[in-house]
């Protein structure tokens, strides 16, 4: 029958029951046992195939089948995914699957498909399942009703913190690094000795994440609190790295560690880019050296680099230093998604544990009580074994006599059938459980002997009920036998233990200086060749800047120059925009260099006006086709990426048309008609961009060029026959600005430029 409802109801209920699936069963692990259903599932359907830590190992491709028929309907490849992830001995502290075959490395490779390899247990996921076997915790129809599966695991040990966790769920996500075992079963102890221990306080017992990859912990010690405090934070994690000598004053660095979830190769790929594109001059080389272990190799530019200036320049650069987010967003009880501090995802832990253990003893107390039942069943036959024999023997219904009979009585032993007496009708001593164990006895068990054994195992277990009913009236005694086990983990999986020593260590930051990039690079002297076509190249040292210089084909030259490896190269296009360029980083000079349009976004459209080397505290003069123009600091036009920076605003088919530095008291203007102005410099004004002021009036043409120079020393120029002449007197053309001027003196060059 259909129902009509309103379209936002029926999207909203929908969404709401998609998101709650997804917190609670799919991106949210419990606080109780660290665990998401997918891995509860895994290890659970592990331990239904007897893959114990001693035993044999299965193909994985059968794990993930069992998996996901039996317990977890999603996709194998997601299955086994998660599967291989818990083998990762690179990405868990405390690996719960021991893989065998390729689960995949840390640079990035995928594990091998699921009928290639092969998996079992690890003794410390054996450990997480201790006690599902004795009522330890509940048990849930899987999702077609025909198996059980268990709610939570028992976990013997804090497995979210141990191996951490990450998921993303819908509105909320989680994100916890790995930490230490032996630290966080320090921290149990403090709280279970001190059960209103403060979060500042834990941070002295588990200082911080310990990683499986190891790495460097720069983060301050307030952070790191505030982190455990609140339950989000960051960590800095860097890569551990020491200086190899090679003798005769040359040495490289060698990183033994990597930062957690950082693929090598990836790395590496990174810092050869930064090499190649030249962002970090003082690096010449990279290597991967690495076997077994991590070990990358890198190579300084020189031997006179500092080893911590080039360390600090690759940490701000690469993935050498990263920050690891900490998000402890987990379910509470399995059911409510809170963001929770240090100190509230160890009291959930050390709760469930205490749930844990009473479970297990009401469970072995049940056990007990049957089986002191039957022990007293044992006793009473043997006391009486003669009657129990005639009542085996001679009785029809041998079971019901014996729960009839009373055993108070003497009994004689039959010497036939004909003087076998029934027992009377009526309650007898022994329970049916006692009977049924009676008539199950083996003969070989009516000896002397086993009268005294079971007589020992009644004591025994007596004495263990004393102990468990004590426990269970005690909540002191119960905090103590967890603590106990507690320390029993510690003694298997601790620090002493293969593996369980810490491997994250910590370290100050420091002061990293922000070195400026040209103190990086080699200062070396290079000459600056750039073509008409913006074909541009640095060749090594001081080349005579009238020296034969070959270009491609239909090109010819247009700038050249000397200038330094440490020099920052400004580029102006005829579009408004200024570009910087670095000497380091231009192409060599054997080849014919490279279109200076891969160095930065020149359109193809725009013109190069002007190449110069930068220098801080200079001002520039501007000026467009249109005859407007100013003056700008030259720290103002540095661009800091590819695209450049927007200077001076040109549009309508108007074009940048000089730009020059600025020297003297006075500005002299010539237009295309040959008409020349000169007005004071402090007519202009200094700004940072824009479109600036009129220069000259025009009836037609435009701008042609400009200059500025010193008013006592006169204007400069070359005449058609190359001889430089001097203009002091230039009444006639001074006026001010905007004007439209005077035709130029005589011998002033025919293509109305000053230079």
């Amino acid at each position: 029958m259909l129902v009509a409802e309103p379209l936002s109801r029926a999207i909203g209920e929908r969404y709401l029951t998609y998101a709650l699936s997804t917190i609670m069963h799919r991106a949210l692990p419990d606080a109780r046992d660290g665990l998401k259903p997918v891995h509860r599932r895994i290890l659970y359907a592990m331990r239904e195939l007897r893959l114990s830590a001693t035993g044999g190992f299965r193909k994985s491709a059968k794990i993930s089948g069992d998996v996901m028929g039996n317990y977890h309907p999603h996709g194998d490849a997601a299955i086994y995914d998660a599967m291989a992830r818990l083998a990762q001995d690179f990405n868990v502290r405390y690996p719960l699957v021991d893989g065998q075959g390729n689960f995949g490395n840390i640079d990035g490779d995928n594990p091998a498909a699921s009928r290639y390899t092969e998996a079992r247990l690890t003794a410390i996921a054996e450990v997480l399942m201790e006690g599902l076997a004795e009522n330890a915790v509940d048990f849930r129809p899987n999702y077609d009703g025909t198996l059980e599966e268990p709610v939570v695991m028992p976990g013997a040990f804090p497995n979210l913190l141990a191996n951490g966790a990450s998921g993303i769920a819908v509105g909320m996500a989680t994100n916890i690094p790995p930490h230490n075992l032996d630290e966080l079963v320090g921290a149990c102890h403090a709280m279970l000795g001190n059960p209103a221990i403060s979060d500042d306080e834990l941070v002295a017992f588990v200082p911080g994440p310990d990683f499986p990859t190891g790495g460097v912990l720069v983060e301050p010690k307030d952070s790191i609190r505030d982190a455990y405090r609140t339950g989000r934070g960051s960590f800095r994690l860097r890569a551990k790295w020491e200086v190899e000598d090679l003798g005769r004053g040359t040495w490289q660095i060698v990183v033994t560690e990597i930062p957690y979830q950082v693929q090598k190769s990836k790395l590496i790929e990174k810092l050869a880019e930064l090499i190649q594109t030249k962002k970090i001059p003082l690096l010449a080389d990279v290597r991967d050296e690495s076997a077994d272990d991590v070990r990358i190799v890198l190579e300084p530019r020189a031997r006179t680099v500092e080893p911590d200036v080039l360390m600090g320049t690759l940490f701000r650069n690469s993935d050498l230093e990263i920050r690891f987010s900490l998000n402890m967003n987990v379910l509470i009880d399995g059911k409510v998604p809170k963001v929770c501090s240090l100190k509230e995802v160890l009291r959930a832990f050390l709760d469930h544990r205490r749930d844990v253990l009473r479970r297990r003893s009401e469970h072995r107390v049940e056990k007990i009580d049957h089986r002191l039942e039957i022990l007293e069943g044992f006793i009473i036959a043997f006391l009486n074994l003669d009657r129990v024999i005639d009542i085996i023997r001679y009785d029809d219904d041998p079971k019901r006599a014996l729960m009839a009979e009373d055993w108070s009585k003497d009994h004689r032993r039959a010497t036939s059938e004909k003087d076998y007496v029934s027992p009377p009708e009526g309650e007898g001593e022994l329970t049916e459980v006692q009977a049924e164990a009676i008539l199950n006895m083996r003969l070989r068990s009516l000896r002397r002997l086993e009268e005294m054994e079971l007589i020992r195992e009644r004591d025994a277990l007596m004495k263990e009920r004393a102990d468990l009913a004590d426990l269970l009236e005690s909540e002191k005694r119960q905090w103590k036998k967890i603590g106990a086990e507690l320390e029993d983990i510690r003694k298997r999986f601790g620090k002493d233990s293969p593996g369980g020593a810490r491997r994250t260590t910590f370290a100050e930051m420091g002061d990293v200086e922000e070195v400026p990039f040209e103190a990086m690079i080699e200062r070396e002297p290079i000459t600056v060749i750039c073509s008409k076509m913006g074909w541009i190249r640095a060749m090594k040292g001081q080349v005579a800047l009238d020296s034969d210089v070959k270009f491609k084909d239909g090109d010819e030259g247009r700038f050249i120059f000397h200038a330094e490896t440490t020099d920052k190269i400004l580029l102006v296009g005829s579009n408004g925009r200024f570009y910087t360029l670095l000497g380091a980083n231009l192409p060599g000079g054997r080849g014919m260099g490279e279109p200076v349009r891969l160095m930065v976004d020149l359109p193809n459209e725009a013109e190069i006006v002007e190449l110069m080397i930068f220098r801080p505290g200079e001002k520039l003069l501007v000026a467009s086709t249109a005859g407007d123009g100013f003056v700008v600091p030259s720290d103002e036009v540095l661009a800091q990426t590819r695209a450049g920076k927007q200077v001076l605003t040109v549009k309508d088919g108007v074009k940048t048309a000089l730009c020059r530095r600025v020297s003297g008291d006075t500005v002299g203007v010539v237009g295309d008609n040959r008409k020349m102005l000169v007005f004071a410099l402090s007519e202009l004004p200094e700004m940072a961009k824009g479109k600036g002021v009129r220069l000259q009036k025009y009836k037609d043409g435009g701008l042609s060029d400009a200059i500025t120079f010193a008013k006592a020393d006169g204007l400069s120029w070359k005449d058609p026959a190359g001889r430089t002449r001097t203009e002091t007197d230039l009444t006639e053309w001074t006026g001010p600005r905007a004007g439209a001027g005077k035709m130029a003196p005589r011998g002033f060059p025919r293509d109305n430029r000053f230079t």
